[in-house]
């Protein structure tokens, strides 16, 4: 019989996390989630209370425990990974960070990037920005990314650890961030979509499928990233028309502008990332336009 897992989730109780943690639990595992006390985690998951931030109530939260693998899902700065890295070394068989396509931002060097485009090992960190600062962080997102992962990297062999750089996520009934709802407002009744004068395409993943991803990539033994992304680029008109099949009397109607706010996924560069680490690993991509149709239907609340 196989020995259940123990496995600590830190944040990420709601859309992709609550996934993951269902299907850990699903499998057997042992889930401590911890946060601050905002929610619940679901039935069978032990609930640990503590402000990531702070390492002595993040150490005391853990107590004495052990874990086989950590799946942080809110490590968004360096010095986020510094107190984690402080307090869990020597505490669990592999540490699992949630990353993003962000950390490419300034990336051009080929259609489709692979993670040694950024290798975590050669990233400068820099505690002294103001990450603390919400407006500084939320402009820095891939930066504090990149760095959180240069901090983990850091710990070496007394740390193994990886990252899952995940593409833009589509679907859901419960997707909170309004993205497919701004095209779906704007196609009935007409408004402008804003977009720049060059629309890039970019690799985006079905929330069902990072969720399985990350509850695959718990179970392996791989370090470094990952780049986690279903096969094929989707254009913006295509997300258009993927949107507008359930308004037929409205219009998709794009407006070039040269300000620096666009609509959502109107990419001035392109965001595609190369799978093929993560399928030579053993997981099994979909077809990004296979599952288009399903995902707008979901988060618009439509039937196909």
């Amino acid at each position: 019989m196989t020995k259940a897992r123990e496995v600590l989730v830190i944040g990420g109780n709601r859309y992709v996390g609550k996934r993951v943690i269902d299907r850990l639990l699903a499998a057997g595992d042992r889930v401590t989630v911890l946060n601050r006390g905002s929610s619940p985690p679901p039935p069978g998951a032990v609930h640990a209370i503590a402000d990531r931030n702070d390492g002595t109530a993040l150490a005391e939260a853990i107590g004495t425990r052990e874990f086989d693998v950590v799946l942080d899902q809110v490590c968004y700065t360096p010095h986020q990974a510094a107190l984690a890295r402080r307090v869990l070394t020597g505490r669990t068989g592999r540490y699992l960070m949630t990353s993003t396509v962000e950390v490419y931002e300034h990336e051009h060097s080929a259609p489709l990037l692979t993670e040694s485009a950024v290798d975590p090992a050669s990233v400068a960190v820099d505690l002294d920005l103001p990450w603390q600062d919400a407006e500084f962080l939320e402009a820095h997102y891939g930066e504090g990314k990149r760095q959180a992962e240069a901090v983990f990297t850091a710990g070496g062999p007394d740390l193994p650890f990886a990252s899952v750089r995940v593409a833009h996520v589509l679907g859901g009934a419960d997707d909170f961030t309004g993205r497919l709802g701004h095209y779906a407002d704007r196609i009935r009744t007409g408004a402008p979509i804003a977009v720049p004068p060059e629309v890039h395409p970019a690799t985006y993943i079905y929330v069902e499928e990072i969720a399985d991803l990350l509850s695959w990539a718990a179970g392996e033994d791989f370090t470094g990233p990952v780049n986690a992304a279903s096969h094929g680029l989707l254009t913006l008109d295509e997300l258009c028309t993927a949107v507008a099949a359930h308004f037929p009397e409205g219009k998709a109607v794009f407006e070039v502008t040269e300000a620096a706010e666009v609509s959502p996924f109107a990419f001035r560069r392109r965001y595609a990332m190369d799978n093929s680490r993560a399928a030579g690993l053993g997981f099994s991509f979909g077809e990004a336009g296979q599952w288009l149709p399903r995902a707008v239907a979901e988060t618009l609340g439509k039937d196909l």
